[in-house]
């Protein structure tokens, strides 16, 4: 599939004649008794959000509490991307019949959000299939339709004509044409979205069955128009919405609470720009370092990298040729040889060390990708947590507090947040870089009030983890 240059976007941008009131959807959603919840799969997805907050602990009690906030969308991390077909299908068995108790006792609608990767990659269609069936068995709600659309702008993802593109320097490649298709647990081969979901589902749902919201009908038709189309919505109908700004989706986000008026009911797999015009989230400028560090003593901060995809060591290795950061490598054959423990223990006293001094230190994970004898998927991704296992325990141990935490890669991210640092609920202040996230940690967390930066691995430009640390070290 070709690519397109980037300047095509230029002419698909919309006119202000057919837009939206968008001012009066953020109203109405604010008054709404409907909570939106997020189930995201890994923590990477509040990279477009601000002000929210994100569960680990998804018991009733939590999401009660939950629901009574004001804020009409709350986020839960299942950190699904991590783990088998098998678990994943537990886990949102239990999510979704403890939410079913929390709405009843709380009085309150939801809709549930799952959240997933702008580049295709997760457990689809598994985990919308058990939120569906689990929905439709514990209440009374049919589901019409689900909505795809991996749109994501902070990290150059658009879809046109039904194909979605990743953006590489000025390039649109088709997403199948990336590194990410050719992932060993979630890998897939076609970038017209109809044909991933029929490959998606092993033919369950035709490419041909799958409905189409284009641009011209956001553009020319507008919100009625998508009104319209989705009321013809049955039967669990996959229904593809091509975008490429946000002002696509303000649309496409009236024409569909206009048929939730009428009756119809949704679920959604979409990438994070989706939950930010859904929950009625306005945009925010990005954050600064007062608004991040709180605590101004003496030590230094710690990145830890785990993501191996090629954007991520690009970062990295700018990072370590143009900062004054101590880099200590964690070599993840130890893990093959059994040499995990004498692996963290020399590490760790060099970074309690370095830490305590000032020093920034960056821990990345061996380069060079290791993979398991039987290039299984999930034996691939055993290992990747096995992996990350090791990282967190490196984290479990520390002993000195650092200034701020940056993590980069999503698995990554989520353990060292829930494990390694016993987060069970933290607040999200904004992003300190386009798609990039920060938390502000709970008081029951290891260091309360840290700010922790979840760096998703394929997103940004070669230097922008340099420029986040040198916002975070004020340099």
């Amino acid at each position: 599939m070709n690519k397109l240059h980037v300047s095509i976007l230029d002419d698909k941008m919309p006119k202000q004649d057919y837009m939206c009131d968008y001012d009066s959807v953020v109203h109405d959603i604010w008054r709404s008794n409907c909570k939106v919840i997020v189930l995201d799969d890994d923590p990477t997805g509040v990279q477009t959000v601000h002000n929210v907050m994100v569960l680990t602990n998804w018991g009733v009690g939590s999401l009660i509490a939950a629901m009574q906030r004001d804020e009409p969308v709350f986020y839960i991390l299942t950190n699904s991307r991590s783990l088998t077909a098998q678990e994943t299908r537990a886990l949102h068995t239990e999510i979704v019949r403890n939410i079913l108790s929390a709405a009843k006792a709380s009085g309150v609608e939801f809709e549930i959000i799952s959240r997933g990767d702008s580049t295709l990659r997760g457990h689809y269609p598994l985990e919308t299939q058990v939120i569906k069936d689990e929905l439709e068995s514990g209440s009374s709600v049919k589901i019409d339709g689900e909505i795809i659309c991996p749109f994501f702008k902070e990290g150059g993802r658009y879809t046109l004509n039904d194909v979605h593109y990743v953006l590489e320097q000025d390039q649109l490649v088709p997403a199948a044409d990336t590194e990410f298709a050719q992932d060993a647990t979630f890998g897939y081969s076609h970038s017209n979205l109809k044909h991933w979901i029929e490959e998606k589902t092993k033919g369950a749902y035709l490419a041909s069955k799958c409905m189409s919201i284009s641009l011209e009908m956001l553009r020319q038709g507008g919100a009625s128009q998508v009104r319209d189309a989705l009321l013809q919505a049955q039967d669990f109908q996959k229904i593809v919405v091509n975008a490429v700004s946000y002002e696509d989706l303000q649309v496409f986000i009236e024409g569909l609470l206009l048929s939730k008026v009428q009756g119809k009911r949704f679920l959604y797999r979409t990438a994070a720009s989706f939950v930010r015009v859904r929950g009625g989230i306005r945009a925010r400028n990005l954050l600064q370092k007062t608004e991040m560090v709180i605590d101004q003593g003496e030590n230094g901060g710690l990145i830890i990298v785990g993501s191996h995809v090629k954007k991520t060591t690009l970062q990295l290795n700018a990072l370590m040729d143009s900062e004054d950061v101590l880099a200590l490598e964690f070599n993840v054959e130890a893990i093959q040889e059994d040499r995990e423990e004498q692996e963290i223990h020399s590490l760790q006293s060099k970074l309690e060390e370095a830490i305590g001094m000032g020093q920034t230190v960056v821990v990345y994970t061996s380069r060079n990708l290791v993979k398991v004898t039987d290039r299984q998927a999930e034996s691939n991704l055993s290992f990747s947590v096995l992996v990350s296992k090791a990282l967190v325990s490196l984290v479990q141990r520390l002993s000195v507090r650092p200034k701020y935490i940056v993590t980069k890669g999503g698995i990554t991210s989520s353990d060292i947040g829930f494990k390694g640092l016993g987060v069970a609920q933290a607040l999200v202040l904004g992003q300190i870089l386009p798609g990039i996230p920060v938390w502000r940690l709970g008081q029951e967390a290891k260091y309360p009030g840290l700010p922790f930066i979840i760096f998703p691995g394929n997103v940004g430009d070669q230097q922008d983890l340099t420029q986040a640390v040198k916002i975070l070290d004020n340099q």
